[in-house]
């Protein structure tokens, strides 16, 4: 039995960040009911991230909506809503993602939910917060990171902002979101009272910076000053970084660099014994590394420093990664099957209960595919 089992979750949220959240509380067992709205559904549906498309939607929507039942209703349309109102009166959880005071003028709004299911906890992803000049700004993930900061840690100086190629502040809110759920639901469990959850994008993706945002409020507010080359981290010093071998590419982690010196045959490494020299003399350290390492495969460089406990890697592509023990044995992917008898590998959950891997071979659903089935157990009935 999955640590969820008979926690009913009506989900009113589209896009990425809070349907993530929604699809991890699957995972745990909960049953999710996504409401969507009639002929296009959730938008994400149609969001594509290539030209990659499964079974007529969007590979995005596929993987962040298996396991999950869809339920057409029309928000604006009095029936519906009604239809959706005794749903949420026997739910558990309410999980939405609509712009600060859209939920209002639709009648969803915590204190109208919270008057039919006191019990409700009631979860919300908004992009800057409810409050403030930003509060009606898109919750789009490039903006996020754009604005955030995060963009001037990536890449090298000197290359203008970089952004993290995967919708990092989506799933990153989605994540808080469901911390705050299972929290609320144990306060539920002691109390007897349901709550509001609130998170923001803005929060989650500032928080996700909490390392580099302390520093620079402790050093007199330098400015942030990423490595001119490989640059992996915009203030460890080095070797911290990835480096061009004669086959392909090597990350190397923290590490001393007069050790490295004397592993990797650089005696001018050796010279830099002070540590403070890893950081104010960090581009120039980095180079002579990256002259010593292109004279060498990837493999011969592991065969030293691994056993001299060096942390590295070798930087590898899907490919690769997918054809080595290391991956297998992790058993991460997973087929589930649509509705239709439609199959597609994707992604399991990353929690193991009790040493048990959560799997459940439900693919996404169709759009309303669930409709009249919900309608006959929990709204008829």
């Amino acid at each position: 039995m999955k640590p969820l089992q008979d926690i009913l979750i009506i989900d009113l949220s589209q896009f990425l960040s809070a349907p993530s959240a929604t699809l991890r509380l699957a995972d745990l067992g909960a049953r999710v009911i996504k409401v969507e709205r009639p002929e296009t559904g959730d938008i994400c549906r149609q969001l594509y991230v290539s030209n990659t498309i499964l079974n007529g939607e969007s590979s995005v929507f596929r993987a962040i909506n298996r396991n999950k039942e869809s339920f057409q209703a029309d928000l604006k349309n009095d029936t519906d809503k009604q239809r959706v109102l005794k749903l949420i009166e026997k739910a558990d959880v309410l999980v939405h993602n609509f712009r600060p005071g859209v939920i209002d003028r639709l009648g969803f709004d915590y204190d109208t939910i919270k008057k039919i299911n006191p019990k409700i906890v009631y979860g919300e992803i908004s992009g800057y917060g409810t409050e403030g000049p930003w509060k009606a700004k898109p919750g789009q993930d490039l903006l996020l990171q754009s604005l955030s900061g995060l963009t001037w840690l990536n890449g090298n100086q000197g290359n203008g902002p970089t952004p993290v190629g995967l919708a990092i502040v989506d799933i990153l809110s989605g994540g808080h979101l469901v911390q705050g759920i299972l929290a609320a639901l144990l306060n539920r469990i002691k109390t007897g009272k349901g709550s509001k959850v609130s998170v923001s994008m803005l929060e989650s993706i500032l928080d996700f910076q909490f390392e580099s945002i302390t520093t620079f409020y402790h050093d007199g507010g330098q400015p942030t000053l990423r490595p001119k080359r490989h640059s992996a981290h915009a203030y460890l010093g080095a070797p911290y970084g990835v480096y061009k071998t004669s086959n392909g590419y090597l990350s190397l982690a923290m590490g001393s660099i007069p050790f490295l010196g004397e592993l990797l045959g650089n005696k001018k490494l050796t010279a830099f014994q002070e540590i403070e020299s890893w950081y104010n003399k960090r581009d120039e350290i980095k180079d002579l590394l990256a002259e010593t390492l292109s004279k060498n495969t990837s493999e011969h460089w592991l065969s030293i420093l691994e056993p001299a406990d060096i942390w590295c890697a070798k930087v590898m592509n899907w490919d690769e990664l997918f054809e080595l023990e290391g991956f297998k044995v992790l058993d991460m992917i997973q087929e589930v099957v649509m509705g239709d008898g439609f199959k597609y590998q994707t992604t399991r959950c990353p929690i193991k209960i009790d040493g048990n891997v959560l799997k459940s071979n439900l693919g996404s659903p169709a759009l309303g595919e669930h409709t009249q089935a919900i309608l006959n157990e929990l709204i008829k009935a």
